[in-house]
């Protein structure tokens, strides 16, 4: 029963995405902030960008919001994946170095602790001797 109301309220409505998982989880950190440090000031914040994100969840005008989305997925993916790419070398710092080459700014990986060794890298050929 509550869930053909729900199904019936949210029909033609935007819904979900990821600029709207972004604000909650913004507002949630800024409300984490706050409540630590007792300032009055970002609770207001908080309500702002809770009130935004319920605004575009519960907006008819998909077509508006799927643009705010892929205007924010243009901005946010090359962050995340320079984020998960440290995170990669991080992981890798043990058994692996990184080294970028001089021609084409490429990053490659290679083993540690195998000494001085000729790098080709694979997209423009250029070799460079490196210690391992």
């Amino acid at each position: 029963m509550m869930f053909n109301f729900m199904q019936r309220f949210m029909y033609g409505r935007y819904g979900n995405d990821t600029l709207n998982r972004f604000l909650m989880l913004v507002s949630l950190l800024l409300l984490a902030v706050s409540s630590f440090f007792r300032f009055m000031f970002p609770s207001f914040l908080v309500l702002a960008l809770l009130g935004l994100c319920y605004y575009r969840m519960l907006s008819r005008n998909s077509k508006r919001r799927q643009a705010e989305n892929r205007w924010f997925l243009s901005l946010w993916l090359p962050r995340k994946r320079r984020l998960l790419d440290w995170n990669a070398r991080l992981h890798d710092s043990k058994t692996h170095k990184y080294y970028k080459c001089i021609q084409c700014k490429t990053w490659l990986r290679v083993p540690r602790g195998k000494g001085k060794i000729n790098i080709k890298c694979p997209k423009c050929g250029n070799q460079f001797v490196k210690k391992t």
